[in-house]
């Protein structure tokens, strides 16, 4: 052990049943070090991060804390010995204020009686958000905070409970690119104060902007460390996937078809007005912009998830309006929502429950019983095609990585007959692996003539696999382009003008 180290995890073994979730992996963190923490979805992050924070407790291996060997029975034990973890996900209670949520199951008492001290708390916790930048108080509801904030909050909750050690898992996943930068500058001023950092992400962007050292791990397994300075994305990405990914956007070359769906002049007050575009059959059309330009909010009123109130929609040159997605879905239109946890799958079921949820009336028998062999069949030819790793498709969907779970939503979309995907954020929180392979998803699909809406912010992916872009600004179009005649540098600039126009 070196004295440099604040921690230290030395071949770190944990075993679920018929799962070997880390398999004799190491890591170190020296006092006062961004140390990002890469591999795929099923690497073996989460539980690397349960065993640091004593939610679980390995069969084999040490953990050393200023050089001592520890043992940290559960999450309270680990948080005395100054160690938090912020979640990408933040678990809070929205009706309770910010003070409430950050002191929680740590509140400060006063008197013979221990009764809570309100006022303390209260002052304390604008104290923390003042020291963080924060441009709201401690009274307001957690509930009312974007997810910025509230990861915000969980910063200040950590620095109250006085962690030198914290954990922050795919913290910029959900976050704008300004949010982002806010985000590193203050992961920096912690880093700056003594504290250590470990930064766990899929973004390149993040581990080279913040990171001195970067630890990669590969199913289940420590596969190396490097410094940020001294290693190529090309040797990270080889060492997170076991290959060279030669080819990011694998886009296929299809012809394209007649125009499948037609929105002219379509309007929803309050969120969008005058919006117009086109999509063909095998055509990839991505629909791009900042956070809030109401590019979801567009797809979601063709849907019938939400009414539009101007414009119509034609499809196949026929006028449609969907007062419900089940319409959608009858007429041949697939949406892949945002957040696949909470809009796409149901967690606690079978991935061929979810996979065949809407396509009941296939797997029904006509004496109203499930078809399960049916339905299994189904399920596992879907699992084949799309690469899910799974044991089987009798296992919970909560279980699977990020990027598997992802190509689950995508299966329940092929279930029945379709015209139209609507693809809301594919590629979200998934690493560069199952990146390459919704990608390469996507454009069998277009070669297979399915018309494909793409909605993204990830100006590579709107680039590398799209045929045409729409940019919008504030429920407006404000261009259109042709892949090929496009660029980041258009893009950006037609994402923030304020005059709508084509180019």
């Amino acid at each position: 052990m070196s004295d440099e180290y604040i921690l230290e995890l030395k071949n770190i073994t944990k075993v679920f049943p018929g799962v070997r979730a880390l398999d004799c992996v190491s890591f170190n963190l020296q006092k006062g070090e961004i140390h990002a923490l890469m591999g795929e979805n099923g690497a073996g992050k989460s539980t690397f991060i349960k065993v640091i924070t004593g939610v679980h407790q390995p069969e084999e291996g040490e953990i050393l804390l200023d050089g001592k060997t520890v043992h940290f029975r559960n999450p309270v034990d680990a948080q005395k010995a100054g160690i938090a973890a912020i979640y990408q996900h933040v678990t809070c209670y929205p009706s309770l204020s910010v003070a409430e949520n950050m002191f929680l199951g740590h509140e400060l008492v006063a008197g013979k009686i221990k009764r809570l001290d309100w006022k303390r708390m209260y002052k304390e916790a604008d104290g923390w958000l003042q020291k963080l930048h924060a441009n709201f108080k401690s009274d307001v509801e957690m509930g009312t905070l974007s997810v910025a904030q509230q990861q915000l909050v969980e910063i200040a909750k950590a620095l109250s409970m006085n962690a030198r050690i914290i954990i922050m898992d795919e913290p910029t996943a959900a976050l704008t690119e300004h949010e982002s930068e806010e985000l590193y500058a203050i992961t920096e001023r912690l880093r700056d104060t003594g504290r250590s950092v470990i930064f766990i992400s899929h973004r390149m962007e993040d581990t080279e902007r913040l990171a001195s050292r970067v630890t990669v791990f590969r199913d289940s397994k420590y596969i190396g460390v490097w410094n940020v300075k001294d290693v190529t994305r090309s040797e990270l990405v080889k060492a997170m996937v076991g290959r060279e990914i030669t080819q990011m956007f694998p886009k296929k070359k299809v012809s394209i078809g007649a125009t499948v769906l037609e929105v002219s002049h379509l309007g929803r007050t309050g969120y969008f007005r005058d919006v117009s575009f086109t999509v063909r059959a095998g055509e990839i059309l991505a629909l791009t912009g900042l956070v809030g330009a109401g590019r979801t909010e567009v797809c979601e009123s063709i849907y019938g998830v939400t009414q539009y109130d101007g414009g119509y929609v034609k499809l196949n040159g026929k006028k449609v309006r969907f007062t419900h997605p089940s319409e959608a879905i009858a007429a041949g239109f697939g949406y892949l929502p945002e957040d696949r946890q909470k809009q796409g799958l149901v967690l606690q079921w079978e991935l061929s429950k979810n996979i065949t949820l809407p396509a009941l009336q296939q797997v029904i028998k006509k004496t109203g019983f499930l078809d399960v062999k049916k339905e299994n069949h189904i399920s596992c030819q879907l699992c084949r095609e799309l690469m899910v790793k799974t044991p089987s498709v009798f296992e919970t969907a909560s279980l699977l990585s990020g990027g598997n779970q992802q190509k689950v939503v995508v299966a329940k979309l092929l279930t029945t007959p379709k015209k139209i995907l609507v693809l809301d954020e594919p590629t979200k929180g998934v690493d560069v692996g199952a990146k390459t392979a919704i990608y390469e998803i996507i454009g069998n699909l277009a070669e297979k003539g399915y018309a494909i809406i793409l909605i993204s912010s990830e100006m590579p992916e709107v680039l590398g696999i799209s045929d045409r872009i729409v940019v919008m600004k504030d429920g407006r179009v404000t261009a259109e382009f042709e892949t090929a005649q496009a660029d980041q540098n258009k893009i950006l600039k037609a994402a923030m003008m304020e005059k709508a126009g084509k180019e």
